[in-house]
């Protein structure tokens, strides 16, 4: 199975300029996850949005690359049945004529 969350969207502290590390700005988040499903086992999509927006509320990010990794390791540890997670964080307001953004993807690990 496949869950996929589009334009997430909130205000956070993420970037490493000066007006970035004090002014909240508005992030944009998709999610793709891939995972095993079955019917004692899904995941939460609702739950997916609260962890996303919440970690990134408690870190103040600077980079979007640490916080895509960041995220990407959390999420797997906290859902096993996952087996990879693309996440894209956007900054849609940064600059006048662009969205900005990165993109990462993580597969579990096999131990």
């Amino acid at each position: 199975m496949k869950i996929s969350i589009k334009n997430l969207h909130f205000k956070t502290i993420l970037g490493i300029l000066e007006h970035e590390r004090t002014t909240p700005q508005t992030i944009s988040v998709h999610a793709t996850i891939w995972y095993a499903w079955d019917e004692h086992s899904f995941i939460d999509y609702a739950d997916v949005c609260a962890l996303l927006e919440m970690h990134m509320h408690s870190k103040h990010y600077g980079l979007i690359e640490d916080a895509l990794k960041d995220l990407s390791h959390i999420f797997l540890e906290k859902y096993p049945q996952a087996t990879k997670i693309k996440l894209k964080i956007s900054k849609p307001d940064i600059l006048p004529n662009a969205v900005v953004g990165v993109t990462h993807t993580q597969k579990r690990s096999k131990n």
